[in-house]
């Protein structure tokens, strides 16, 4: 959990979401093996959504844990490796009416980056889409950029393919302020915790 930059890949299944987190070298090159498995189950009452370091799922790494079934004006999610709480992750119901925004937060609360739907008009017009019959086939782009206060210190962008396909990058963090589990966490978080 070092890199700067990781390839998060979604894998087909009927009843779960799964999804593999490989960091990156340059481009898309991998630079090792896979650094996390991730598991969540579809149509869940409570989201409990778990990061493995094995495919057999047998070392759970960490897990996000949501506060409460109903997110009514803006969701919390908390991030636990074992029993200590990492971070939360905080969806912004209000800045999120236009453009989805999310906050993350340390164990402590403290914020430590913003992460904002990266162009207000593909934002609106997924928003628009979403009232045309068949309109969730229609892709558009869902890219976000991560601030630290108003300096861009990375983001996420959605690669083209069949399946969900997103290379996460932190590499405008050298102070390394993100724990790189909570970015991780953030990346699962946009893709199954929203409607989009």
């Amino acid at each position: 959990m070092e890199a700067d930059r990781y390839l998060v890949d979604q894998l087909i299944r009927p009843i779960v979401n799964l999804y593999r987190v490989t960091p990156l070298a340059a481009g898309e090159t991998p630079a090792g093996p896979p650094v996390a498995y991730v598991r969540q189950k579809k149509m869940a009452i409570k989201e409990d959504i778990r990061f493995y370091g094995d495919e057999n799922e047998t070392q759970e790494l960490f897990r996000i844990k949501a506060r409460s079934v109903f997110d009514i004006g803006g969701a919390r999610y908390d991030v636990f490796a074992g029993e200590q709480k990492i971070g939360v992750l905080e969806h912004q119901f209000r800045a999120s009416l236009l453009r989805s925004t999310w906050t993350v937060r340390d164990g402590g609360d403290g914020e430590l980056v913003v992460a904002r739907e990266r162009s207000l008009p593909l934002a609106i017009a997924r928003r628009l889409i979403d009232f045309v019959p068949y309109g969730e086939w229609i892709p558009i782009p869902y890219n976000f950029d991560f601030l630290i206060g108003e300096r861009l210190v990375g983001g996420m962008q959605r690669k083209f393919q069949l399946r969900d396909r997103y290379v996460l990058d932190l590499s405008g963090d050298h102070e390394r302020v993100v724990d790189r589990r909570l970015a991780i966490a953030l990346a699962i978080g946009l893709d199954t915790l929203q409607n989009r």
